[in-house]
């Protein structure tokens, strides 16, 4: 029988990462909750244990369950009743066997009905989840709002709310509005105290808001009357059955089609302050969006996954000019790079997670007790990692997954064009992963900094110097090490400029290198480690690396401020400069 975890051992080997023992160490907090719940584990060998056996039952539901059902939610799809978005037949399915499997509230702390899961292993299951059906994954992982309720909430509202996650409840996190895309700052969801109700209430439009009707929202609402900006936001709590929401319209869509994109009205609906007005934009959804775009870097290594999964096959099956197409030079090389991108950009995924983890679980015994000297400099560390990473995970991700689902096309040839077969969904659904949560050009944007200031030029040098490699793998090493070289001279390329015009047209060549750089470092790693599973992949992904890094370093180092404009599509109006 298919699982989708077992049948990928790679996912499986990223557990073994040294990281994992400082992260159950700290995540378990000396195994005290052994005492207490049956399940908890009892050291770091039976934790790990256990997060292979939720692994396992989520490879076979996904396997089993949410694939088979893909194809009709994908044709069905939500429609809209009387204000009520329902579900696509199947999804209810889905949302069935998830809860039987007790996949809901799995990072959540087990006094409140979770797993107490690390965001590696959650990061794992949506994997998972996304390579059976994207679109349902997108449901599923927005359980993980509540891990914002959770650092920011009251004790009470986390008692209120987190056990109703634990047991099934969806959740959504209402940002955008017709026109507040990607500048939140322009939110004007009002939010208005009523002293007759003793709550918020909230009043105005939401829209592209992924799971709007869900029953839990976090909703970003200006609470103080006269401001303009993301100082006048605040996040809120809406409980679906106090009422007031109702779904206006939803948006047919060119993929994840059973992932209900929402219009939203607000009447007066009722509301909890979640944490401290004013908060809403700068720290709050910042925390939010950080954790979706992890999630979202999962979701395309997912589908990564089953591109390369469909592609593979078709290409065993197909015979041309008396010979299976696999054997045809191009279209093996089409493959192996389907491949290296995939194991390069899981790699850069876990190692993301895996920051995120350690700081996370710092700050969550720190509400606890005071953290050491040494901890507080750990946390801080991992913080800035975690900051630093997560929009290359994201950014990368999104793009591979992208070019993996367009290349699983190509390798179908016709028969990729064709409605029946599953590259076709796999290509619609990609589309969005690089525009939701902060498109690629965003990612750019907030992953600049730590490149321009030298930040991951440092994090690469220390990453190569700490470096054990395998004799294999020593040559590879060597090229990644003179493309450093190249790309610290591209980085000063780019500063002798002196323009900040120029620095923004030439951020995403910086960001791609930087990304291709990472990667390569920590593909050599996996493949000094497991040979079996990766070494084809480092071989093939180091090539393509510094096909991309030489390339991008040439056009950096002979390009010139006053080329600027002639890049414009059109000349810009004196208005518009």
């Amino acid at each position: 029988m298919a699982n989708y975890y077992s049948d990928h051992p790679e996912i499986a080997f990223h557990l073994n990462h040294p990281l994992m023992a400082r992260i159950v160490e700290l995540k378990e907090k000396g195994f005290a909750d052994a005492k207490e719940f049956d399940y908890a584990p009892v050291d770091l060998a039976d934790a790990i244990e256990n997060y292979k056996q939720i692994l396992d039952i989520t490879g076979d539901v996904a396997a089993n369950i949410i694939e088979p059902n893909a194809e009709s939610v994908d044709l069905e799809g939500p429609h809209l009743e009387n204000g009520r978005m329902i579900y696509a037949s199947k999804t209810f399915e889905n949302l069935d066997a998830t809860r039987k499997a007790g996949l809901w509230g799995v990072s959540m702390p087990r006094r409140y009905g979770g797993l107490n899961l690390p965001n590696t292993v959650f990061s794992m299951l949506s994997e998972v989840i996304s390579a059976a059906d994207a679109g349902f994954q997108n449901i599923w992982s927005l359980q993980s709002c509540i891990d914002t309720l959770y650092e920011f909430g009251s004790e009470e509202q986390r008692q209120k709310y987190i056990p109703r996650i634990c047991q099934g409840e969806t959740m959504s996190m209402d940002l955008t509005e017709p026109d507040a895309g990607s500048d939140l700052q322009r939110v004007m969801l009002k939010a208005t105290y009523s002293e007759e109700e003793g709550c918020w209430l909230l009043n105005g439009v939401k829209r592209f808001i992924t799971n709007g009707d869900s029953d839990i929202h976090l909703v970003l609402a200006r609470s103080e009357e006269g401001t303009r900006d993301g100082r006048g936001l605040s996040m809120f709590i809406y409980d679906k059955r106090q009422g007031g929401v109702n779904v206006r319209h939803i948006e047919h869509k060119l993929g994840i089609h059973g992932s209900p994109t929402c219009e939203l009205t607000y009447k007066n609906a009722k509301a909890e302050l979640c944490g401290s007005t004013r908060l809403g934009l700068i720290k709050y959804v910042m925390a939010l969006m950080n954790g979706a775009r992890l999630g979202i870097a999962a979701q395309s290594v997912g589908v990564e996954q089953e591109a390369y999964n469909e592609a593979l096959a078709y290409a065993k099956e197909r015979a041309q000019f008396g010979e299976k197409i696999i054997n045809f030079p191009a279209v093996y090389d089409m493959l192996s790079r389907m491949k290296a991108k995939l194991d390069a950009g899981r790699s850069l995924l876990y190692q993301t997670a895996r920051y995120v983890d350690i700081y996370k679980a710092l700050e969550d015994i720190e509400r606890d007790r005071k953290l050491t000297p040494e901890e507080k400099k750990e946390m801080k560390k991992f913080q800035r990692l975690a900051d630093a990473f997560t929009p290359l995970a994201k950014g990368m991700n999104s793009e591979y997954a992208n070019q993996n689902a367009y290349d699983a096309i190509s390798i179908h040839g016709g028969s990729g064009f064709i409605m029946e077969y599953k590259s076709q969904r796999l290509f619609r659904d990609a589309r969005i992963f690089s525009i939701y949560e902060g498109t690629t050009q965003l990612q750019v944007v907030a992953a600049i900094r730590y490149i321009t200031n030298g930040t991951m030029l440092a994090n690469i040098r220390e990453m190569a110097d700490g470096l054990q490699c395998s004799n294999n793998m020593a040559a590879l090493k060597t090229r990644v090490e003179k493309l450093i070289d190249v790309y610290e001279e591209a980085l000063a390329n780019v500063k002798e400029l002196g323009d900040q015009a120029a620095h923004d047209f030439l951020a995403r060549r910086l960001y791609d290198m930087t990304c291709e750089l990472v990667m390569s470092l920590l593909i050599l790693d996996d493949a000094s480690r497991a040979p079996e599973l990766f070494e084809k992949s480092a071989n093939v992904y180091v090539r393509m690396a510094e096909e991309d890094v030489i390339g991008k370093a040439a056009y950096i180092k002979n390009f010139k401020v006053e080329d600027l404009p002639s890049f414009r599509a059109v000349e810009p109006t004196a208005e518009q400069e």
